[in-house]
């Protein structure tokens, strides 16, 4: 019997386990009927808390709905920030690492705002052939690798088809990439709707997307932040970063994290 936690961060919900103790060992195919939605708890991703190894307060280990192992995840690891003040008693700044680096994250009530590390390998402008026409679009890796595409109305596109196509183009392989597409709502505000691979659908939320979207949206717009941006599930969450030329600095992401549901469930 598995003792788990259900939260979730703007609607992108995840399973939480605490492995302090690191006895649990879960495999690929029990990873993913952890998250199925019929036979299981349903979540986009599982969640280890794990002691780290570093010097960090804790290690932070995600796997994405179908069982693989993903670098970082940012409403995740605002869910993982609070879980880990529940179960370890963590108190105001804590640290985490990941594969992506470590993560630092600050608690205040049910809002946590999250470190992250400074993004890399910029390409704007890049022209890709997909579903039989060119498009332009953006890159960036937030922690995990992102595709940005703008697009005029958001709510008209087809997520799951031609996120699905961009996310295995031949350009991003092997490990394919996230795709976001964005929509500008104001002079500091975008709207974004996010393909996510591992999960191969769109979610209602993705952290390190909500980064990427914001920070490509600076670079071309040739603005500073703060930036808002509305995810699929209805919150608002902001992105803060300093921009030096063509580097972005002290990256923030600030939104909600929530408790579901605790419980039990046989492997």
């Amino acid at each position: 019997m598995l003792r788990f936690t259900k939260m979730n961060g703007a609607g992108n919900d995840f399973v939480l386990i605490d492995n302090r103790v690191g006895d649990i060992h879960l495999n690929r195919g029990q990873i993913a009927r952890l998250c199925d939605r019929h036979r299981g708890i349903g979540a986009d991703g599982v969640l280890l808390l794990e002691k780290a190894s570093n010097g960090a307060d804790f290690r932070m280990r995600y796997f994405n709905a179908d069982g693989g192992e993903a670098e970082m995840c940012g409403n995740g690891a605002r869910c993982f920030a609070r879980f880990a003040n529940k179960v370890a008693g963590a108190q105001g700044k804590i640290s985490f690492e990941t594969p992506a680096g470590v993560i630092g994250a600050e608690l205040t009530r049910d809002l946590v705002t999250l470190q992250m590390i400074e993004p890399t390998d910029l390409r704007l402008n890049v022209t890709v052939r997909s579903a039989n026409e060119n498009k332009t679009v953006h890159f960036i890796n937030s922690g995990v690798p992102h595709v940005v595409v703008p697009v005029s109305q958001i709510d008209d596109v087809d997520v799951q088809r031609k996120g699905a196509a961009i996310r295995h183009h031949e350009m991003f392989s092997p490990k394919g990439a996230n795709v976001n597409f964005i929509e500008k709502r104001g002079t500091k505000q975008i709207a974004v709707r996010t393909y996510e691979r591992g999960v191969e659908s769109e979610t209602l939320a993705c952290g390190t997307g909500v980064v990427a979207s914001a920070l490509i949206f600076a670079a071309v717009e040739k603005i500073d932040g703060s930036i808002g941006v509305l995810v699929r599930g209805g919150n608002e969450l902001q992105v803060g970063f300093e921009k030096r030329g063509t580097q972005f600095k002290n990256v923030t992401l600030t939104g909600p994290a929530d408790f579901v549901f605790e419980g039990t469930i046989e492997l």
